[in-house]
């Protein structure tokens, strides 16, 4: 119950942030960044894209660039008790594709973020949770995420 509670705290975040954006437009589109996170340096985000390009299309957003980051290096040794072997997480702030997207809003170039999920960004409460408010309070944009943190309930 409390990861429920926690994820519906962060999407509350999220949608704060968005109806800021909202209200500061005038009758012009959202501009948003596609940004996708591969899993491998030989993966491709085109499917990434389409799925963003369908939202942005749904939501009436325009897209303004797409940015993408490799998540985790493929490791193809295995040393037993050796931290080659283990895979290297990267903050999203630590990523180029991030960096350059944050660049991007700060200097109004977008209004906001658009991603497939909570798990481009990062798997992190907390983490996740301090991306938003960085988005938000100092680079004046949103997230939105095209797979919200909490699903809604069928009615």
């Amino acid at each position: 119950m409390k990861r429920q509670s926690r994820a519906g705290q962060l999407r509350g975040l999220r949608q704060h942030f968005y109806r800021r954006a909202v209200n500061a437009q005038a009758d012009q589109p959202l501009r948003v960044l596609a940004y996708s996170l591969v899993p491998s340096p030989r993966a491709r985000p085109d499917e990434d894209w389409g799925t963003l390009q369908a939202e942005a299309d749904q939501l009436g957003y325009a897209i303004a660039a797409r940015l993408h980051d490799v998540a985790v290096p493929v490791t193809t040794t295995y040393f037993p008790a050796s931290s080659a072997s283990q895979g290297v997480y990267t903050p999203p702030w630590d990523r180029p594709g991030w960096r350059e997207a944050e660049r991007q809003l700060r200097e109004g170039l977008a209004d906001g973020v658009l991603v497939l999920d909570r798990h481009n960004i990062s798997s992190d409460d907390d983490e996740y949770h301090a991306v938003i408010k960085h988005l938000g309070e100092h680079c004046r944009a949103f997230l939105h995420l095209v797979i919200s943190e909490e699903p809604v309930a069928p009615t």
